[in-house]
């Protein structure tokens, strides 16, 4: 059996800097530097931690109480229907009448505190990271935020056969505690490393699958530790079997900064993320929301309201199946919740994303919110002695989260988004709708700029292609 290398934290991860906090040198890039922007609703007096109650008529998906005639339909209470029905109420006095299948604000940003009084998220660990000094100003209206430069380590079984916690993306101190011949030294030390260990693609010739790509950027060692049984758990394929670009982009650091992002703005919202769609669209006269409610339903039936524009920020290929084309693939995620009553010091592991590189466990990862400074004050003041825990399973069945990156799916997308360009007043936005991963900050800056497009031309429509906002960060 390995033999297992375990300190248990008797607090939530932190630095000298504090809770959740990268090393001074590198949290010094960080230019969320305090406590900064607004949560409207806190200060009116409502000092709630979770997600407001909604009203009655909100939650009853019920369409007839709504207003009979609206500027814009937006299918998707998400970040990308919630910021362009507050932007064009607020700058242009638009109506809108935001439907969502689901009992809550927010898509996959939902997050809530449990009995426990842990402020979890219901679709996994959200990090707000950006470069957009735009996106950085925008979500400040909304939401207070603390800065958190975001780290993950992963259990790896070392050459002597020990499992050791180590930070990924690797960096020096990755490789020096899992190779016995390894001790680098500085960062000319760790560039010569890598191209000691790297392996070209035969004859020259590009990359032509992920493991080509995988060998190039880390070489053999790193590849089987770290990423291949990953890949496969993620993706159900070797990464033999994966376009070069899904592994094209493995960070290779060479300095000790060993936080996931390198972005300049990286923070938390203080109340959580689901405050920041209640500062954006409750008590907005000209925005009714109605959840629950089911748009294919409501347009088979007949009953939607009569809408200047519809705003789809669902899948395309649900949008179109009647049509009886093939279906996207799509990856999804199964959490496995566990509450764990007293573990040792208040913590079941050291930080709050621990990823199981190995083929030993079936998850990929194990995430404890608990560590977050932006828990309530009961949990963040160390009076909450239990934790709760997700387990992370990568499949291929539930709500969609990541497309599928091959030549296959690549092809049927331009077929949708052909039948989309012909689509009068229907405008598809967001993830789903142009399969593609965004970031938060992509896809907010991607509604900002739409916006931008329908006030200065009259139509709302991207400034940009998808592809152009450049990858997102994928399935962790």
């Amino acid at each position: 059996a390995d033999r297992e290398e375990r300190r248990m934290p008797t607090g939530p991860f932190a630095s000298s800097v504090g809770v959740g906090r990268a090393e001074p040198e590198w949290a010094a890039l960080n230019l969320v530097t305090g406590v900064c922007g607004r949560d409207g609703i806190h200060e009116g007096g409502n000092d709630a931690e979770g997600p407001l109650p909604l009203g009655d008529d909100i939650m009853s998906g019920d369409l007839s109480t709504c207003p009979r005639d609206v500027d814009l339909l937006i299918v998707g209470a998400g970040l990308s229907g919630a910021v362009l029905a507050e932007r064009c109420s607020r700058e242009l006095g638009m109506t809108s009448l935001v439907i969502d299948k689901r009992d809550h604000l927010g898509g996959n940003c939902y997050d809530y505190v449990t009995a426990d009084g842990i402020r979890c998220s219901k679709y996994g660990a959200h990090l707000f990271h950006t470069e957009h000094e735009r996106v950085w100003r925008y979500v400040q209206e909304f939401s207070r935020w603390i800065p958190f430069d975001h780290r993950v380590k992963g259990r790896v079984v070392a050459d002597d056969g020990a499992t050791r916690l180590v930070p990924i993306p690797p960096t020096q101190e990755t490789v020096n505690a899992l190779f016995e011949d390894t001790d680098v030294r500085g960062e000319a030390e760790m560039q010569a490393w890598y191209d000691a260990e790297r392996v070209a693609p035969p004859n020259g010739r590009s990359a032509s699958n992920g493991e080509e790509a995988a060998l190039s950027r880390v070489g053999p060692r790193l590849y089987g530790k770290i990423f291949r049984h990953y890949t496969k758990k993620q993706w159900d394929k070797y990464p033999e079997e994966l376009d070069a670009s899904v592994l094209m982009r493995l960070p290779c650091r060479t300095s000790t900064d060993d936080r996931y992002f390198p972005d300049q703005y990286q923070a938390l919202p203080a109340r959580g993320y689901t405050r920041i769609f209640e500062n954006m669209l409750l008590g907005d006269p000209n925005v009714t929301i109605r959840l629950n409610c089911d748009f294919f339903r409501h347009r088979a039936d007949g009953t939607l309201p009569k809408h200047g524009l519809l705003v789809y920020t669902g899948q395309i290929d649900s949008y179109y199946a009647a049509l009886g084309m093939p279906k996207l693939e799509y990856r999804s995620l199964r959490f496995e919740e566990e509450y764990v009553p007293n573990p040792p010091g208040g913590f079941y592991q050291e930080l709050m994303v621990v990823n199981y590189p190995g083929e030993d466990v079936p998850y990929t990862r194990i995430v404890e919110y608990k560590h977050t400074p932006n828990q309530p004050e009961k949990t963040r003041d160390g009076n909450v002695t239990g934790t709760v825990i997700a387990r992370e399973y990568s499949t291929a069945v539930g709500e969609p989260y990541y497309p599928v990156p091959n030549p296959e799916n690549r092809e049927l997308y331009e077929k949708y988004a052909a039948l989309a360009a012909k689509e009068r007043g229907v405008c598809f936005v967001g993830r789903l709708a142009s399969y593609k991963y965004f970031n938060m900050d992509q896809a907010i800056l991607n509604a900002l700029e739409m916006f931008d497009n329908l006030r200065e031309t009259g139509r709302l429509e991207p400034k940009r292609a998808p592809h152009e906002f450049g990858p997102g960060d994928g399935p962790k």
